[in-house]
């Protein structure tokens, strides 16, 4: 028995670890996206792509794409979709480190919303945890309290809602696929890349340049220069979340966890091989911060 747990555990790590490595090499091209198009047309046609690889997917019986809850997936997926808005935003202006970091502090805010909603108790150690997790968000986000800025907080509203999602997902989606909450997920994202795009083509505006357009600018064509970039995240998305999903299915959901925190190794490490991308002294003690936050509390909640 205990072979097989063992062996279960390895599978998972490693699961967990590839699907890390596929979403921290993807996600770091969202920066040349922005150079060309808009957040908005990047969803929308990201969405155009990998919902037929999804369809194709359930074809060849790797799980349905009707949801037992309609309601349940909708509100998950809807939580999911605007804390990736706030996720992908955050790339664009900021660097990779600082956007991971804003989303990988869900776990700090799934631990508070259990508290002040759910009124679960904790123990003293994951308010703790709670404690080193803030301030290596101050550490990688480089926050001055007395300039604060939108831009500041940006990647920390990624998590807030990230975690809101998280919590729906325990709360409303057992039993539901991976697909069906996929899917959904792609579709919102769709909508609403297809209802900014429209209404900025209703207030036509200057638009700056370059990364500095990317919230506002419209619809762009042809693509030409962001198109392989775009199919690479369509896939790549789909593939790193079956994976993800594929970890948890083998393994015990506190021990997977804690290798999500890999991506904080691949990310990063590609981005200044690739890019040139480096990371301050300041970050890098607040990604370890950060990290050892998300594990304790995966520990705890075991």
């Amino acid at each position: 028995m205990q072979g097989n747990l063992s062996t279960n555990g390895r599978a998972s790590a490693l699961t967990m670890i590839a699907a890390m490595a596929v979403i921290g090499i993807i996600d770091n091209y969202i920066s040349r996206i922005a150079e060309f198009l808009s957040i908005w047309q990047f969803l929308a046609v990201r969405a155009v792509f990998a919902i037929p690889f999804v369809a194709l997917l359930s074809f060849l019986g790797v799980g349905s794409l009707r949801p037992k809850r309609l309601w349940a997936v909708f509100v998950r997926s809807l939580l999911i979709a605007v804390a990736m808005l706030f996720y992908f935003s955050s790339l664009s202006l900021l660097s990779m480190a600082q956007g991971l970091a804003g989303l990988f502090t869900s776990p700090i805010f799934v631990l508070l919303i259990s508290i002040l909603l759910l009124r679960q108790r904790i123990g003293p150690i994951r308010i703790v945890a709670v404690g080193i997790g803030f301030l290596g968000i101050i550490l990688v986000l480089e926050l001055d309290f007395m300039r604060l800025t939108w831009l500041s907080i940006l990647p920390i509203f990624g998590g807030i809602f990230y975690a809101a999602g998280s919590v729906a997902t325990r709360q409303l989606c057992e039993g539901e696929s991976t697909l069906s909450m996929l899917l959904m997920l792609l579709c919102i994202q769709f909508t609403m890349g297809s209802v900014a795009l429209y209404y900025i083509s209703l207030t036509p505006a200057e638009v700056l340049p370059g990364v500095e357009g990317y919230l506002s600018r419209g619809w762009v064509w042809p693509i030409h220069d962001a198109v392989g970039y775009i199919i690479l995240q369509a896939f790549g998305s789909v593939i790193g979340i079956g994976l993800i999903i594929r970890a948890y299915q083998i393994g015990e959901a506190s021990y997977v966890a804690v290798y999500e925190y890999s991506i904080f190794i691949f990310a990063p490490l590609y981005a200044w091989i690739v890019f040139s991308e480096a990371l301050t002294a300041a970050q890098f003690i607040g990604i370890c911060l950060i990290a050892a936050a998300g594990v304790l509390i995966a520990l705890r909640s075991s």
